[in-house]
């Protein structure tokens, strides 16, 4: 009998949640002050939010342990950046320090005197421009040949010496300088030189010396915030000119998670009323206004708590986690939703220990699972290599944690406080002794305002709520209709079918520039960007690591088919290229040189040197040898992201099978290395998040098939977020992957609570089961989706792209969740038969030997024993569970004389024929002695699930 189920963690567990049920219900006021004190105590952690905030892009939004960030370590050192007298962009290791205006005509050529005038004074305006340091742009400008600040366009150059017919070759000038990321928009002659241009691209460089990084970042700063003061004081007529700067995303980034925070007040409120209407009524001593406002509270001294020991600890603070105090607020009253539910279905005439050990028996067991998977699926999260999300799980996780214990303590003290406030049947607002009936004698106004404190006398439970009453009598019996099952079914596969072509549709990687918020100067300016200087993407280094023996013909060859390789891609123009080795090797032809000897090789870099300085950069020497050389490459056809990320995938398979040791590097290939193990993280974390979630739930949900659907639903609801994350047309990226670590935790959980009233139920019917579980938990699983949403949904009035990602995807989430567990779920349950027989259903008569079965008479075992009322009001004594008395119950016994007995049985008291010897000659009484034996055999088992007594 005792083992019909596995409830080896489940029946101590619930044992346990009794225990401190009674504790809390014994001590209140100690389960509400400790986790007060403890809040603000840890809270002094606070203080060190400043120094623990990850506020760079690049530490937020790239992998741990990207190619490109070792890539990059290589290159600063061997190829330091000299932008004092001998600066080169596209020699940068990093995207650099710069302003960058784009200049569009508002007609259709910008070459023309009246525009050039402009552009002048638009350039004398930016170079006149001071720092609050009072550093100039001439002070802080890269500089090449000497002390000459670096051009921001050639073209302005160019005018100095000429404004008329200037003729300009694009993309190469003659002196070999490439200018395609200069011009846009262009119309070219049979020659390639210029005829119209629609826009320019203005560069501003400035130094990154250890002693001027500083004064160039507040000169950024400045420009940043007078450039748009200046545009208007200039009244430029004839071009249009959008702004800006090297860390404006970065300040924007910032910028759109501040402006965040204060919506959190606002969410804090409407959750406050929220909780208050939906848990309402009339009654003025059982409404739960007190016991929904202090409910709220919960979560946030559980932020406190959690986001204070993580900083006292030292734990870096990404921005994203802003995020997480959101969501946690949702959760939080979701368990809240979930207690007062289970409080509401005890005996309101059972001591308040009797109560809160009921309550938690039946809540507990279930907010604990739904938190473990949560908290499990954000540490989980922590493998993922991004330091956003592993900062974001690591908060989220660990606020969870506390905001569980806090539900179960303090929120708890506060139910048992009010638990005693209701059992003295005082007022909610005046806290003064009411009646509990209406008073003839008294007005309307007075009945209404001033009695309180009634309950359901036949089931002695409070009230229901309309909306508990609709699952219980309306909408559970409509599931069990046929139709109602085939339709759900069809939906199902409508949904399933629907989200597994979306999965195969979706698209990964993300933008950094989606971080600019939706309408700002910053979008405008990529928009223009993207619109005339598409056609030629960045110079990319090809740089061979290794030492070579560059004189060697053989390594010549090695080199030279690497490179012909790289420039067959589609993604690189190679008339572009710019190669040191082929220009030495044009340089001693011409000059009948010998460079296929060592010392002839290297003691005539001089003379290449002498034709192109630049090249110096390029080759790094130790003494007689060459360690390490590098060449460029001139990208193309780079339109959006997606062909970003195709060119980089190509041209690193070009370089793996090349013969000697050859990178392809470029700055924003550091973002890029996302596309390199995003679905390598997305698929690791999915797949040992679900095997734990599958252990958590047939170690604590008490039936090993019930926790196979659990692992179904994981898997149901993750595919329809990212199916319909496609259609939303959202990309599977850093910031939606922090979403799916959610999406693994919380997908289970209204399901998780459904089958685990399911599994416990004691009823032998599938639909009645079913109905039970939507009657107590169907309307807090609407409140918690509604929670939730409404948590979040101060999210969307943003206009930046990692908060609305967040907000769409955590309503998806909540949706599919809500649905399975209140349609999808059940219907299931119901069809496909229940998860376990309990074990009450075991005890089934026994066959005659004629193959009939001895039929029993209901009547026995249903009717309550009128000596559990008194009065009206049953009797406390007899309405413990587990109850039992052999004493005769000495009065009508339903017709069956007085020598019976009581028993409980489910919290209801009911009597059985107790036979006497001598008067069991009959069939009839026969029957009733079998049966009471195994009643009897079911309650002893019954009691030990109970584990309260």
């Amino acid at each position: 009998m005792n083992g019909c189920h596995a409830d080896c963690l489940e029946k101590p567990l619930s044992r346990g949640f009794c225990e401190l049920g009674k504790l809390v219900a014994r001590n209140p006021w100690c389960f509400v002050s400790i986790p007060v004190i403890l809040s603000v105590g840890l809270g002094v952690g606070f203080c060190f939010l400043e120094q623990k905030q990850i506020n760079k892009l690049e530490e937020l939004f790239t992998p741990e342990g990207g190619i490109a960030k070792s890539q990059r370590d290589f290159i600063k050192t061997h190829y330091p950046v000299n932008d004092s007298g001998q600066f080169s962009a596209q020699r940068l290791y990093t995207v650099g320090t710069y302003a960058s205006l784009i200049i569009v005509s508002t007609s259709q050529n910008i070459l023309n005197t009246t525009v050039f005038e402009e552009l002048q004074k638009l350039d004398s305006a930016v170079r006149n421009m001071t720092s609050t340091s009072s550093y100039s742009f001439n002070q802080l400008c890269t500089q090449v040949n000497g002390n000459t600040c670096f051009p921001p366009n050639p073209l302005l150059t160019l005018m100095q010496n000429n404004t008329e017919d200037l003729l300009i070759t694009y993309p190469m000038l003659h002196n070999g300088i490439f200018v395609g990321l200069y011009f846009g928009g262009v119309t070219l002659s049979p020659d390639n030189n210029l005829l119209k241009v629609k826009a320019l691209r203005f560069l501003y460089y400035l130094r990154e010396d250890n002693d001027k990084i500083h004064n160039s970042l507040e000169w950024l700063e400045q420009f940043m915030e007078s450039i748009p003061h200046q545009l208007e004081k200039l009244q430029l007529k004839s071009i249009k000119v959008y702004h800006s700067t090297s860390i404006s995303l970065q300040k924007e980034f910032a910028g759109s998670t501040e402006s965040v925070i204060p919506l959190f007040s606002i969410t804090y409120i409407v959750i406050i009323l929220f909780s208050v209407i939906s848990c309402a009524s009339l009654d003025n001593v059982r409404n739960k206004i007190w016991v929904t406002t202090l409910g709220v509270i919960s979560p946030g001294l559980a932020i406190m708590a959690s986001f204070g020991l993580l900083l006292l600890c030292g734990v870096p603070f990404a921005r994203t986690v802003v995020n997480a105090p959101f969501l946690i607020l949702g959760v939080g009253v979701d368990n809240m939703f979930i207690i007062i539910s289970c409080w509401k279905q005890t005996k309101v005439t059972s001591t308040l220990e009797d109560r809160m050990a009921h309550t938690y028996r039946e809540a507990a067991v279930s907010i604990t699972i739904t938190t473990l998977t949560d908290v499990l699926a954000f540490y989980i999260g922590i493998m993922i290599h991004f330091p956003s999300v592993q900062s974001f799980c690591i908060y989220t996780g660990t606020a969870l944690v506390f905001c569980y214990i806090y539900c179960i303590t303090f929120f708890g003290a506060i139910l048992a406080l009010n638990g005693i406030h209701e059992n003295n049947n005082r007022h909610w607002f005046i806290c003064v002794k009411v009646k509990d009936k209406k008073d003839n004698d008294q007005c309307s106004l007075y009945n209404a305002c001033c009695t309180g404190g009634t309950y359901d006398r036949t089931r002695e439970t409070e009230t229901e709520h309309p909306m508990t009453v609709f699952f219980y009598k309306y909408y559970g019996p409509f599931l069990t209709n046929p139709w109602a099952r085939i339709s759900t079914l069809v939906f199902y596969l409508a949904y399933l079918s629907a989200s597994i072509y979306g999965c195969v549709q979706i698209k990964y990687g993300n933008d950094i520039q989606n971080l600019a918020k939706v309408n700002s100067s910053l979008t405008h300016f990529y928009n223009m960007e993207a619109l005339y200087f598409s056609k030629y993407g960045p110079r990319l280094m090809v740089v061979v690591t290794n030492e070579a023996d560059y004189w060697e013909i053989k390594t010549q060859v090695v080199i030279e088919t690497c490179m012909r390789e790289l420039e067959k891609s589609p993604y690189i123009a190679k008339e572009y290229s710019v190669s040191w080795l082929r220009t030495y090797e044009k340089i001693a032809k011409e000059k009948n040189l010998n460079i296929t000897k060592k010392e002839n090789f290297i003691q005539n870099l001089s003379r290449l040197y002498a034709h192109v300085s630049e090249f110096k950069q390029d080759i790094v020497r130790d003494r007689n040898e060459i360690k390490t050389s590098r060449f460029f490459i001139q990208a193309i056809n780079v339109f959006n992201i997606d062909d970003a990320k195709d060119m980089l995938i190509h041209l690193r398979g070009i370089t793996a099978s090349c013969n000697v040791e050859i990178i392809v590097y470029h700055p924003l290939f550091i973002y890029l290395d996302q596309y390199i193990v995003i679905i390598q993280n997305t698929i690791q974390n999915i797949v040992v998040a679900t095997v734990v979630m599958l252990v958590i739930s047939i170690l604590f949900i008490p039936d090993p098939l019930c926790s196979l659907w659990v692992t179904s639903t994981i898997a149901s609801i993750i595919a329809g977020v990212i199916g319909f994350m496609s259609y939303w047309k959202i990309n599977l990226d850093y910031i939606s992957l922090i979403n799916l670590v959610i999406c693994i935790g919380f997908s289970i959980d209204f399901s998780a609570h459904i089958l685990y009233a399911f599994v416990t139920n004691r009823k032998t019917n599938a639909s009645q089961r079913v109905i039970d579980a939507l009657h107590v938990l169907g309307y807090p699983i609407v409140q918690g989706a509604l929670s939730t949403i409404l948590g979040i949904a101060a999210l969307s009035t943003t206009e930046t792209y990692i908060f609305g990602t967040f907000f769409k995807i955590m309503l998806l989430v909540i949706v599919f969740g809500a649905l399975h567990g209140l349609l999808f779920i059940p219907v299931f349950l119901i069809t496909f038969g229940a998860c376990r027989i309990p074990c009450n259903s075991e005890i089934e008569p026994e066959k005659n030997g004629s193959g009939g079965t001895k039929s029993l008479p209901a009547a026995v075992i249903y009717r309550p024993h009128p000596l559990a009322f008194e009065n009206g009001m049953r009797r406390p004594e007899l309405s413990l569970p587990g109850y039992f008395s052999t004493a005769p119950c000495g009065g009508d016994c339903g017709g069956f004389g007085k020598d019976c007995y009581c028993m409980s049985w489910q919290r209801n008291v009911y009597c059985v024929l107790h036979a006497v010897d001598g008067q069991s000659n009959d069939d009839n009484t026969n029957k009733i002695v079998e049966y009471r034996k195994r009643m009897l055999q079911v309650y002893r088992d019954h009691k030990t699930d109970q584990g309260c007594n």
